[in-house]
């Protein structure tokens, strides 16, 4: 689990110093890149779309895990916008409270009969 703790918070501070970089550069227009690309019907496009898919899957796992609560569709649509950062920390924050259990950790404590 330490392992797992360590390449969370290592892809969080990675992709943290990405974004710095780009939006400093580029400016916040991600939703016209995005979306853009996608209409270009290019590699980057498929890329964008497949990613996009992903986080769609992300957020639906963690509205799940929260048994579609109010608070859990927030987390959902903060999921979906967020992307791997906010799932790094939210998977950090969940191993914890799960005491290093991965089954609690992905089901829930309900789910996982503990």
């Amino acid at each position: 689990m330490i392992f797992f703790r360590v390449l969370l918070i290592f892809v969080f501070c990675v992709l943290s110093a990405y974004t710095l970089l780009v939006v400093s550069g580029h400016g916040l227009n991600l939703f016209s890149v995005f979306f853009g690309d996608m209409q270009k019907i290019s590699w980057a496009g498929q890329f964008n779309l497949d990613f996009m898919f992903m986080l769609l899957f992300s957020a639906i796992w963690v509205m799940w895990r929260h048994h579609y609560s109010l608070s859990g569709i927030a987390l959902g649509v903060v999921a979906f916008f967020g992307g791997a950062p906010f799932l790094c920390i939210y998977l950090l924050i969940q191993s914890f409270q799960a005491e290093g259990d991965v089954r609690i950790m992905l089901l829930g404590r309900e789910r996982a009969g503990s």
